[in-house]
């Protein structure tokens, strides 16, 4: 592949290399290609006095404008080149969002070296196999329990030659740990020649940033990013869903997703750098239940969620609503029904301006909107995973669309994003400007692999040549391995994973998230759903039900939501806690799971794609427990090991009379 002279240097897995740029001949593809420093000198120009991050520290409230934020990445970066950082070595880091995060991040990027966010949910062996791949120099973690893990692994590590600890007092004092205040303090008297001399000649066509993909299949893979990549993936987004300078409005965000994600460093970091935006740290039990009191105080502009967090405050909402009173439970149902009929007409490009909208939005859309912290919020997003139609539609009829975007870590983050003049439901939207889409093999619906081409497409995943060749053709389109269709006008559908998808013993090709989330609609006590199938006989699933996290560790407690447990009382079960469900074989609830299933299966488009066993886990899949991955997306091939049994279980070979040494029971 390497001969072939159409993909001449668009790709490369050597760190230290360049590669051809996918320039275009006019439009956003043709804007000059420019540096991260570049970007930011700009940025510090134009925007030096705003606030660019702040967080909570306790009660206070801390801030760094843009001129201060520089000069400590600056600072930074001559810290890093003193602890011995060499070019195109990686600089790990491994802890929550924070101020110090992005320090590291691009003080690593301005010395040189590769900024490496490492996923906090990783094992000692996972961090050991990203800092070895990436030949860290040195890793940043954030607190003492994040250290033990390097520090249980330093001896594999031949490239490292500093820990750097950013939270929290050190416990123990070692050779080569440092302080962040200690780490700040090498760098502070350095001269400014070295680091100016490397800055210069640094080149937008090479690489900066590592993303490892989450490794729900194989190996982690790190996925190189150059300053290109980037820089214009930022621009073409800001132009698509047009964000304000700073100098009309600021945009305020809340960085609160991993930010060893591409997503949130996109929205986070680099489209906020352009903009001159605000980017707040939410506190680290964000997703444990702070993050809406946090969302009330910043009030951010735009919001990205992924499904799961858009899910729970759907359950959250309904559990309060449940509990409110008759009239205002009426009138919610009202409002909604205004809601949701308003914005589908508005999303077909009709625009009513009818009396029962307006009062509806200043009696009940404005308060869930106050309530919810999203009252300035005019872009609320969703991705990183599928969202059910049912959650769509829920915040659709409150007033609140929810844009969804397509990508991945391969194309610097979004591929296409919906806005709110190119929406419709379940669509992720339309490719941003400069961006291509074309689908390979199609079939006779129209469904075929999704491709990229643009200049968000990466320049390939380090020392892996054969892996980047599957994912770039010979002309350099990139290979998503999703299914999907587009609309006459462009609209991008996702239909499913080709290596998601079941393809029965019998060869049927089944995609399992559209009946998934058809279960979970059918019976809204189920929280995951995860269809059995491959090389079988028949589809079974998993299910999973609703219950509370456990507010300091994240994990699926015993005792369920009230909203599931609202629908046990309307089945007359008297049922509180999953174990009370899955002990008895509760028979209100099971017969409902059994009807829920058997109203999917009426609509099966085939018998192959019926649902025949089923059956109720003790508890919720998590990231802990490892069926999720750092974005709450399903990973099957991880929740086909943990649940073995339970699977096999299913295929067992039932006895009949005709089988004598094996006789029925009485």
């Amino acid at each position: 592949m390497n001969n072939i002279p159409t993909l001449s240097g668009l790709w490369t897995t050597r760190g230290e290399a360049e590669v051809k740029l996918r320039m275009g001949d006019s439009g956003l593809s043709a804007e000059p290609p420019v540096t991260i420093h570049q970007v930011f000198t700009s940025a510090v120009k134009r925007f030096g006095d705003y606030t660019a991050l702040s967080w909570k520290d306790g009660q206070q409230l801390k801030r760094l404008n843009y001129r201060e934020y520089y000069q400590t990445c600056r600072t930074a970066a001559k810290s890093f080149l003193k602890l011995g950082l060499e070019r195109c070595h990686g600089v790990g880091i491994l802890g929550f969002n924070s101020a110090e995060w992005f320090i590291s991040d691009i003080g690593a990027i301005l010395a040189g070296g590769f900024a490496v966010g490492i996923y906090t949910t990783n094992s000692p062996e996972a961090c050991q196999y990203v800092a070895e791949n990436c030949k860290a120099n040195i890793i940043v973690v954030e607190n003492h329990k994040q250290l033990q893990k390097i520090l249980q692994v330093e001896d594999q590590l031949p490239h490292l030659k500093a820990i750097v600890q950013y939270k929290d007092a050190l416990k123990e004092k070692r050779p080569n740990l440092y302080s962040w205040a200690e780490f700040m303090e090498l760098g502070q008297n350095e001269p400014d020649a070295p680091l100016d001399a490397i800055i210069s000649s640094q080149k937008p066509n090479q690489c900066c940033t590592l993303i490892y993909t989450s490794g729900t299949t194989g190996q982690p893979k790190g996925v190189m990013l150059s300053h290109d990549n980037l820089m214009w993936t930022a621009l073409s987004t800001i132009s698509h869903v047009r964000l304000a300078d700073a100098t009309v409005s600021q945009e305020v965000v809340v960085s609160y997703l991993p930010l060893s994600h591409i997503a949130a460093q996109m929205v986070d970091m680099w489209i906020t750098m352009r903009v001159g935006g605000l980017t707040h740290f939410a506190q680290p039990d964000a997703l444990k239940g702070s993050l809406v009191n946090t969302m009330k105080e910043v009030r951010p502009t735009a919001f990205m969620g992924v499904p799961r967090v858009w899910e729970k405050m759907q359950e959250r909402m309904k559990a309060v609503g449940a509990k409110s009173s008759a009239v205002r439970r009426k009138v919610a149902a009202w409002a909604k029904d205004v809601g949701l009929h308003n914005n589908m007409a508005r999303m077909n490009q009709y625009v009513p301006t009818s009396l029962s909208y307006q009062i509806a939005k200043k009696l009940v859309f404005k308060k869930v909107r106050k309530a919810l912290g999203l009252d300035r919020c005019t872009k609320c997003y969703t991705g990183a995973a599928p969202i059910t139609k049912d959650t769509l539609e829920f915040f659709l009829s409150l007033d609140i669309p929810l844009y969804e975007l397509y990508g991945m870590s391969e194309s610097s983050g979004p591929h296409t994003i919906s806005i709110p003049e190119a929406f419709k439901l379940t669509s992720c939207g339309v490719a941003l400007p400069g961006c291509k889409t074309k689908l390979h093999n199609p079939d006779e619906d129209g469904v075929g692999e999704i491709c990229f081409w643009g200049r968000h497409v990466f320049m390939g995943y380090l020392n892996m040549p054969e892996k980047t060749e599957e994912a770039l053709d010979s002309e350099g389109w990139l290979h998503s391995g999703d299914l999907g269709k587009q609309d006459q006008n462009g609209f991008l559908f996702i239909t499913g994973r080709i290596k998601e998808l079941i393809i029965t013993a019998g060869g049927e090709n089944i995609p399992p998230v559209p009946i998934e989330d058809a279960v979970k609609e059918a019976v809204p006590l189920i929280s995951n759903a995860m269809l059995i199938g491959d090389k079988r006989k028949f589809l079974s699933m998993l299910l999973t039900i609703k219950s509370n996290l456990n507010a300091e560790s994240g994990e699926p407690e015993d005792e369920m939501t009230p909203e599931a447990i609202e629908f046990c009382r309307r089945l007359g079960s008297k049922a509180t806690r999953v174990s009370e469900i899955t002990g008895s074989q509760d028979r209100a609830v099971y017969a409902a799971i059994q009807e829920g299933i058997n109203r999917v299966n009426e609509k099966s488009a085939s018998n192959a794609q019926r649902i025949q066993k089923w059956t109720v886990l003790g508890r919720d899949f998590s990231i802990t427990s490892g069926e999720l991955g750092p974005t709450m997306k399903l990973k099957r091939p991880e929740a086909l090991k943990i649940y073995k049994e339970e699977i096999e279980e299913f295929y067992k070979e039932v006895a009949t009379p005709l089988t004598p040494n094996d006789p029925l029971p009485k």
